[in-house]
């Protein structure tokens, strides 16, 4: 299932930094715009599997994983 999120960059002498809006820590900085994205792309992904690892080790057992639409 693919998600859209936002990616906030911005060039900062001679840098590119960004940030996800949507979820607090993801952000990186990177010599050119490609490879920001790049980076925010991978950090996301990985920040979106360590939430989910998370949350099912914290729900242990006999739990149901229901989808939320905003």
């Amino acid at each position: 299932m693919k998600r859209e999120f936002t990616a906030v960059v911005k060039q900062d002498d001679g840098w590119w930094i960004g940030w996800i809006e949507e979820i607090p820590g993801v952000n990186s900085q990177a010599r050119t715009r490609k490879a920001l994205l790049s980076n925010l792309r991978s950090a996301l992904q990985e920040a979106l599997e360590l939430n989910r690892e998370e949350a099912l080790r914290t729900a242990a057992q006999d739990y149901v994983e229901e989808s939320i639409l905003v």
